[in-house]
C-alpha cells in the first residue's frame, strides 16, 4: 500500500490539535514534498528525514513522496513532526507494517543519525493523545516530563530504530522514569523574619484566601523577605492544577523540577520587564510571566518602578483568570490563575512622616504612576514599618515556622473549598450574598468604614472575601464585627491616600 496516515499534534498556546500525517507514494520523478501550511523549520524535515532513513539502513524509495499535514489551515512549526513523518514513509513503502498505526502518535525531532532529540510542548500534546485513547512515542529526552503523568501506555525511544523494532514487534520500548536528582533541601523558611507581626499575618491570610496583597514601606525592612516567604505556607497543588502548570512550562521549553512540581511556582519579573514578557505575546505568541505563575504566585518588586501601561495590562487577566493574544494568524488563549503580591516604597525618598525628604505633593505624583483601578484590585495592602529601636540588641523571639503556619492555612482551605469548591479570593458576587451575610449592625458598620475611606464596590466586596477566610482561619460561622475591624486594617495604601491628599490643600 502506498498510502500510510500517521498521527501527531501541533502547538498551540497550551493546547496540541490533532495533525494527521498523509504520506502518499505515487509514480514518478523521484521528489519530496510537504504540504499543510509548514513553516521553513518543518520544511526542512525532509533532509533530517532522509538522512536518518539512509543511516538507520533503511531505503529511502524512489518516488514521488508528498506529505500532507491536515488540517491544511492550521500552521505546523518546528521538528516535532519529523518521527511521525519517517514512520509514515516507511510505512507506505512496506518497510514497516501499519497495523499499530492508528493506536500511536509521534513526536521527535531527528538528528541526521537517527537520533531522537527532545521537543517543545511534549506535555499538552502527551494529554491530548491519552484523552483520544491513544498514547504516545516521544524521545528519550523528554522523559522527565512525560514521567509527570504517572503510570501511563506512553513510551519513549531513543532513536528512530527503537521505534521500527515496535512497530515490528520485535523489540518493547521503555515507560518514562524519572531521572535520578537529588532532594531539594527548603532554604527559606517564615522564622527567618524578625519581627513584622502584622505582615506575618497578612501573609497568612493572603495564603488561606488567595488575596493579592501589597506591602508599603521604607527599604529594608523586609518586604521582599516576606514575599519569597509565601510559597513556604501555600498548600501543595492538587495534581490536575500541577499538570495545567507543568503543560505552562513545558510549552514554553523550561524545565520542569520533579522533586518541586507540586509547588506553587513562584516569579520574580524585573521592573524593566516589557509588556509582552509580562503577559505573553510575540508574533508566534509564547506564555509570558503571569501565565507562568498560574496557580501560583507573581510578585512584583519595586512596583512604581515599572512602567504604568504594563501594570495595566495585568487589571483584566486579574479577573478573568486567562489572557488571550491575538494575531494575524489566530488567536491564543493562555492560563493565568494567579496571585498577586507586590513592594513598593512610599515615596521617592522611600519613606514619609518625619523621615521623609519629599513633599506631599512629590508623593502623591510618585504614586500617580499606580493605577486606580490597579490598586483597587488589591485586597490586602499593608504597611511594613522599621523595627522599633532596641530590636536587634533584645534576643530574637522565636516565631511560628512555615510549617505551623501551612497547617493552619491548609485547614481554612479545607473549610472554603468543602463550602464552596473554591477559595475565597475567587468568589462570585452570588456566592459573596450567600457566604458573606452580615447583621444589620455590622453592615451599618462597614457602610460608614467604606464612605469614610471612600472605597469603591470591588473594595467593598474584596474587604467581605478578606473577612469571610479571617473567619474560616478561625473557624468561626459568620463574620462578625472583630473579621471586619481587621480587614478594613490592611487598607494601608487606601489610608495614606487620605491622608496626603488632605496635606496638599
Amino acid at each position: 500500500m502506498s498510502l500510510a496516515i500517521v498521527y501527531s499534534r501541533a502547538k498551540v498556546g497550551v493546547s496540541a490539535p490533532l495533525v494527521t500525517v498523509e504520506v502518499h507514494l505515487s509514480n514518478g520523478l523521484p521528489s519530496f514534498s510537504i504540504v499543510g501550511l509548514p513553516e521553513a523549520s518543518v520544511r526542512e524535515a525532509k533532509d533530517r528525514v532522509r538522512s536518518a532513513l539512509l543511516n538507520g539502513g533503511f531505503e529511502f524509495p524512489a518516488r514521488r513522496i508528498t506529505v500532507n499535514l491536515a488540517p491544511a489551515d492550521l500552521p505546523k512549526e518546528g521538528g516535532r513532526f519529523d518521527l511521525a513523518i519517517a514512520v509514515g514513509i516507511l510505512a507506505a513503502s512496506e518497510q514497516v507494517p501499519q497495523r499499530l498505526l492508528s493506536q500511536l502518535e509521534f513526536y521527535g525531532e531527528l538528528a541526521l543519525s537517527g537520533q531522537l532529540r527532545a521537543i517543545v510542548g511534549i506535555l499538552p500534546a502527551t494529554l491530548a493523545a491519552n484523552q483520544a485513547k491513544r498514547f504516545a512515542v516521544v524521545p528519550l529526552s523528554n522523559q522527565n516530563e512525560l514521567a509527570l503523568l504517572g503510570s501511563t501506555p506512553n513510551r519513549v525511544a531513543q532513536q528512530l530504530l527503537d521505534v521500527t523494532g515496535y512497530l515490528h514487534g520485535h523489540d518493547t520500548l521503555l515507560a518514562a522514569q524519572h531521572a535520578e536528582t537529588d532532594a531539594i533541601v527548603p532554604t527559606l523558611d517564615l522564622v527567618d523574619v524578625m519581627g513584622q507581626p502584622l505582615a506575618k499575618r497578612s501573609l497568612e491570610v493572603a495564603a488561606a484566601g488567595g488575596h493579592n496583597l501589597l506591602f508599603m514601606g521604607p527599604p529594608g525592612t523586609g518586604k521582599t523577605m516576606l514575599a519569597s516567604r509565601l510559597p513556604t505556607i501555600l498548600p501543595q497543588l492538587a495534581i490536575e492544577k500541577a499538570l495545567e502548570v507543568a503543560a505552562v512550562y513545558s510549552t514554553s521549553g523550561l524545565d520542569i523540577s520533579v522533586q518541586q512540581w507540586l509547588t506553587p511556582p513562584f516569579r520574580s519579573p524585573h521592573h524593566s520587564s516589557s509588556a509582552v514578557a509580562l503577559v505573553g505575546g510575540g508574533s508566534n505568541p509564547k506564555p509570558g510571566d503571569i501565565s507562568l505563575a498560574h496557580h501560583g504566585i507573581l510578585f512584583l518588586d519595586e512596583l512604581t518602578e515599572f512602567e504604568r501601561k504594563v501594570l495595566d495590562s495585568l487589571r483584566e487577566p486579574m479577573e478573568s483568570g486567562s489572557i488571550s493574544i491575538s494575531r494575524a494568524a489566530g488567536k491564543v488563549t493562555f492560563p493565568a490563575q494567579f496571585q498577586l503580591v507586590a513592594a513598593l516604597n512610599p515615596s521617592p525618598c522611600g519613606d514619609i512622616g518625619e523621615h521623609s525628604r519629599s513633599t506631599p505633593q512629590q508623593i502623591l505624583k510618585y504614586l500617580a504612576k499606580l493605577s486606580g483601578p490597579l490598586l483597587d484590585r488589591f485586597d490586602l495592602t499593608v504597611d511594613v514599618p522599621r523595627l522599633p529601636q532596641g530590636s536587634l540588641t533584645k534576643p530574637p523571639a522565636q516565631g511560628e515556622t512555615s510549617a505551623q503556619v501551612r497547617c493552619r492555612v491548609n485547614a481554612a482551605r479545607e473549610i472554603m473549598l468543602a463550602r464552596c469548591g473554591v477559595i475565597n479570593a475567587q468568589l462570585s458576587s452570588k456566592q459573596i450574598k450567600e457566604h458573606c451575610c452580615l447583621s444589620a449592625l455590622d453592615m451599618k458598620f462597614l457602610e460608614q468604614a467604606i464612605e469614610r475611606l471612600n472605597l469603591s464596590m470591588r473594595a467593598y466586596h474584596r474587604i467581605l472575601k478578606v473577612a469571610r477566610t479571617l473567619a474560616d482561619l478561625q473557624g468561626a460561622v459568620n463574620i462578625e464585627q472583630p473579621q471586619l475591624a481587621e480587614a478594613l486594617s490592611y487598607r494601608a495604601m487606601d489610608r495614606l491616600m487620605q491622608s496626603l491628599q488632605r496635606s496638599s490643600f
